[in-house]
């Protein structure tokens, strides 16, 4: 069985020849499209749109969608707590370093007078 119909073979076969042509643009920004990649995608969304036989796109299943989402979620979580850690050290540092310039000005000060 096929997995493309004839609908998508043409659309695609139209954008490729525009791409040649230097007649293909991208959707919303508009830029011409040199990419042989970049035109069989756009050649598939047309037939997709037009109602042709053409399988689902890979980013379209769910079950990739969830893993995906879950690894971005606990790397986000990791990076936050560093971040916090980090911002913890510092303040700490700095905190340090304003009671050590004190005793210092206090030492100072009373070895003037």
């Amino acid at each position: 069985m096929a997995k493309y119909g004839k609908t998508a073979q043409s659309k695609v076969r139209k954008a490729m020849h525009e791409r040649k042509e230097g007649k293909l643009r991208s959707g919303s920004s508009g830029k011409k499209v040199t990419s042989r990649k970049q035109a069989i995608a756009i050649g598939l969304s047309e037939a997709r749109r037009a109602g042709g036989k053409v399988p689902a796109k890979k980013s379209a299943s769910k079950k990739s969608g969830a893993k995906k989402s879950s690894s971005r979620k606990s790397s986000a979580k990791k990076s936050t707590t560093k971040k916090s850690a980090a911002k913890k050290s510092s303040s700490r540092k700095s905190s340090s370093r304003k009671a050590s310039a004190k005793k210092s000005s206090r030492k100072k000060s009373s070895k003037k007078s």
